[in-house]
């Protein structure tokens, strides 16, 4: 006890020792109370953003959705679908007809990224302008991929037997697109000049894609043969056992296109990085040039004449009969 005071010593309590508002101490404070104040208002700012991004994600899906609709109802009230490739069909799924808009709409945009990519290399544009064009195509067929992503979950069918391309395309189709081996053996001769590193380059991704190719063609191969069995096997007393087990070996036809598609988008990423980029840029046009001749010649083998069918059936018909004639006088020589 404080005998001046009376007060007890425990009782007795230094004052504290405050820092004024001008201290160093709360200055750092308030600045860092500031700066993170700064960072949530940025925060909330760029969430903001994404929020009105997403809404019109969601409005322009929802505006698409409805076009797709309406042209799926036009089809539907005339009785016939349309495919990429022009040919009619009178049977075929919601599914592959919203695929053939979306490839025909996709087909519009080739179009116009092929005029872009040649202005630009006859313009003689820098690497970094030429290089934006060259993404927004390489970003173009990641687009096709996604959309056969979508198709194949919805009808395979309609992919594989590539009743959406014209019927030249159709010719050289391989489990419901370009084979990359074909694309890039076709590509070489139109690239040069070309270093002997990317060559080399070339030449292992044609290799690794045929090996890929054989390994996807032997498995669709034991599929088919896998599905033959099961069906020719089946009785009427368990038929519907068989078909559902059909039915789950035909579900893996989705997962062969896919792995065909993730090649061929990888051939093309692979050939965008082994390539500079005015040849990877004279490569997608030169592909585009391609599948363009391919197109204009399906269109030009329908608008024939039919005067010159006739003839082509008069002249296969008098063939059959040469060769029936010549065949029946080799019979008789043989007596």
């Amino acid at each position: 006890m404080d005998t001046a005071t009376g007060i007890p010593a425990a009782a007795k309590q230094t004052p504290e020792k405050r820092r004024g508002p001008g201290s160093n101490s709360d200055k750092v404070l308030d600045t860092k109370t500031l700066r993170r104040l700064a960072q949530n208002r940025e925060a909330a700012r760029k969430s903001r953003l994404r929020k009105k991004a997403y809404v019109q994600q969601l409005e322009s899906s929802r505006i698409r959705l409805t076009q797709l609709e309406q042209d799926l109802h036009r089809a539907r009230s005339q009785g016939l679908f349309l495919g990429g490739g022009g040919i009619a069909s009178g049977s075929i799924s919601s599914g592959g007809a919203i695929f053939d808009m979306e490839y025909a709409r996709w087909l519009d945009d080739d179009h116009r990224h092929m005029s872009e990519l040649r202005t630009a290399l006859q313009a003689h544009l820098s690497d970094g302008d030429l290089r934006v064009i060259v993404d927004g195509y390489m970003g173009h067929y990641d687009e096709i991929f996604r959309l056969k992503g979508v198709a194949a979950k919805s009808d395979v069918f309609h992919l594989i037997t590539g009743t959406w391309t014209t019927p030249a395309e159709r010719c050289f189709l391989w489990m419901g697109g370009f084979r990359p081996s074909d694309l890039i053996k076709m590509l070489i001769t139109q690239l040069d000049p070309l270093t002997e590193q990317q060559i080399m380059g070339i030449y292992g991704l044609q290799q690794s894609s045929q090996q890929a190719e054989e390994a996807l063609s032997q498995g669709l191969e034991q599929l088919h043969q896998s599905l033959i069995d099961t069906i020719a096997n089946s009785s009427i007393n368990d038929n519907m056992h068989h078909m559902a087990v059909a039915l789950g070996k035909l579900a893996n036809l989705e997962g062969f296109v896919r792995q065909a598609d993730n090649l061929r988008q990888q051939t093309l990423h692979q050939l965008h990085r082994i390539l500079t980029i005015r040849q990877a840029a004279r490569c997608f046009l030169v592909i585009g040039e391609y599948y363009g001749r391919l197109r204009a010649l399906s269109s030009l083998w329908v608008s024939r004449p039919r005067e010159s069918l006739i003839a082509d059936d008069n002249s296969c018909q008098t063939t059959t009969d040469l060769q029936m004639v010549q065949s029946s006088q080799n019979q008789f020589s043989n007596f």
